[in-house]
């Protein structure tokens, strides 16, 4: 399951929905704001999202995590909007019989949204400057 939130992401509630009686291993990954980047200090970060293709293509994304590593669970959130410093800007969890098949797929599951979903990122810097950030990766896949 993929999902948008423009409201803070609840984090016990998403470990929830992965609990499983026969999981034996749970990874998840925890994005936050942080206050630096590339020499500049952040004051905040905004999201633009367009939804409808972020939650086909995130779904998508989770499909192929299934096949390639067999899980029993999985669940993805994306911030839209402003986030301040601290706060949770994407949030990515699986639940597997065993660690290897959490682990890799958590891993696929972050970097497949971070390349292919329409999701773009503003930092909002404390000298009052502005930027949509860059992905060079992004860019050449």
């Amino acid at each position: 399951m993929f999902g948008v939130s423009n409201e803070r992401i609840d984090v016990q509630q998403l470990r929830d929905k992965i609990k499983n009686p026969g999981s034996g291993g749970v990874c998840v990954f925890e994005g936050w704001v942080r206050n630096q980047n590339e020499g500049r200090t952040v004051k905040r970060l905004e999201y633009e999202v367009y939804e409808p293709l972020a939650i086909l293509e995130g779904e998508k994304v989770i499909a192929e995590a299934m096949q390639q590593f067999p899980f029993l669970e999985a669940n993805c959130v994306h911030r839209s909007g402003l986030l301040e410093i601290g706060d949770c800007a994407v949030w990515v969890g699986v639940s597997s019989p065993h660690r290897d098949e959490a682990f890799k797929a958590c891993r696929f599951i972050i970097d497949e949204i971070k390349s292919r979903l329409p999701i773009w990122k503003k930092e909002h810097y404390v000298d009052g400057d502005s930027g949509w950030v860059n992905c060079e990766r992004c860019a050449s896949v």
